[in-house]
C-alpha cells in the first residue's frame, strides 16, 4: 500500500487515496475527512526518526486510517440507532455539472468531496450494500476489491489472517452478487428522465408505470425536515407519495444531475437543494429510490444552481 517517501509533498499526495478509501468505508465525507485528518495527526506525532523507519508511509496512513474507520463502522450501530428515520450515505455531486450550470465556487474552496473518484464503487445502491456487510467485511472487501490490496496487508488492519480476509471479503462479495444486474447509464438515464417528467406533470398513471410494482422508497431527513421515516413500499404507494410531495411544494424545480455517478434527481426550491434522490433500476423499471434530505448531508450540493 503506498509509495516509498517521506517527503512533505510524498505524505500529502496520499490524501486523495486515503479520502477515497475512507468514504467507501464510511459512506460519509464528514467522517471520511475526520478519519483522514485523524491519520495525518497521528503521523505528524511521531518523531523523526520513527518516520525515517517507515519504508511506506502511504501504507502505513493507509493501514491507520482503514482502521479508524473499522472503529468508526464498529460504533456505528448504536449512533445508527439513535439516528431519527432511515441512515443513507452522504450523496456526491459531480463537480463539471456544477461547472457547466455555472454554479461553481467563486473562492476556488477546495471541497472534500471533490476528492472522490466517481465510479460504480460509490452508487448509492453499492454504499447501501456495503451498509449490509460486518464492519471486518466491509473493510476486507473494499480494500482489496475496490482498491486491490493484497489480504497480506489487509491483515494488518483487521489483525487477522490472510486466509480469514479472504473469508471475509468472499463473503461480502456474495452479498454484492446478489443486489441484481448493472443497468447501463443510458438506460437508467432514460428512466430516470422518464420519471422527472411524470413527477412534474403529477401523473400518477405514468409514474406507476415506471415503477416495479415490489418498488421501495427510503428518505432520510435526519429528524431535521420533514419526511417520511420509514420506507414507502410499493410502486402505487410511492407514486401517490411523489405526487403529494409535489402539490405541497410549489415551484419545485427537478434537474437532472449525477449523483455519486450514476443519473439521479436533484430537488431545488428558490434556488436551494431540498432533496438529492438516487435511483436503482432494473428491467426498465425503478425498484428503489433514496432521498436524502438532511440539509447537513446536503453541503456539498450548496452550490448547485
Amino acid at each position: 500500500m503506498g509509495t516509498v517517501g517521506t517527503s512533505t509533498d510524498e505524505i500529502a499526495g496520499e490524501r486523495r487515496q486515503l479520502f477515497n478509501v475512507a468514504y467507501r468505508l464510511l459512506g460519509s465525507v464528514t467522517e471520511a475527512e475526520d478519519a483522514v485528518q485523524d491519520a495525518y495527526t497521528r503521523w505528524y506525532g511521531l518523531t523523526r526518526s520513527r518516520q525515517e523507519e517507515i519504508m511506506s508511509p502511504g501504507a502505513w496512513l493507509t493501514t491507520v486510517t482503514s482502521r479508524i474507520c473499522l472503529d468508526l463502522l464498529g460504533s456505528a450501530r448504536a449512533r445508527r440507532e439513535r439516528y431519527v428515520g432511515a441512515w443513507l450515505p452522504e450523496p456526491l455531486p459531480d463537480r463539471t455539472e456544477w461547472n457547466r450550470a455555472g454554479g461553481a465556487d467563486p473562492t476556488g474552496a477546495a471541497d472534500p468531496a471533490d476528492q472522490i473518484v466517481l465510479d460504480e464503487s460509490v452508487t448509492m445502491a453499492f454504499l447501501v450494500v456495503l451498509e449490509s456487510m460486518t464492519p471486518a467485511e466491509r473493510v476486507a472487501f473494499v480494500l482489496h476489491d475496490v482498491f486491490r490490496y493484497p489480504f497480506a496487508d489487509i491483515a494488518d488492519v483487521l489483525g487477522r489472517t490472510p486466509a480469514a480476509c479472504k473469508q471475509l471479503a468472499a463473503s461480502a462479495r456474495r452479498r454484492v452478487s446478489v443486489a441484481g444486474p448493472a443497468v447501463t447509464p443510458a438506460g437508467r438515464a432514460d428512466v430516470v428522465r422518464h420519471v422527472k417528467e411524470a413527477w412534474e406533470t403529477k401523473d400518477i398513471a405514468a409514474l406507476v408505470g415506471l415503477l416495479n410494482p415490489a418498488a421501495v422508497m427510503t428518505a432520510d431527513g435526519g429528524g431535521m425536515v420533514g419526511t417520511v421515516l420509514r420506507p414507502i413500499e410499493g410502486g402505487a404507494r410511492i407514486a401517490q407519495y411523489m405526487v403529494a410531495i409535489a402539490d405541497k411544494a410549489p415551484g419545485l424545480e427537478l434537474l437532472e444531475r449525477s449523483v455519486n455517478g450514476a443519473p439521479g434527481l436533484v430537488a431545488q426550491r428558490g434556488g436551494v437543494v431540498m432533496t438529492v434522490a438516487s435511483f436503482d433500476v432494473s428491467d426498465g423499471r425503478v425498484t428503489r429510490i433514496w432521498a436524502v434530505r438532511n440539509p447537513e448531508k446536503l453541503r456539498p450540493w450548496v452550490r448547485e444552481g
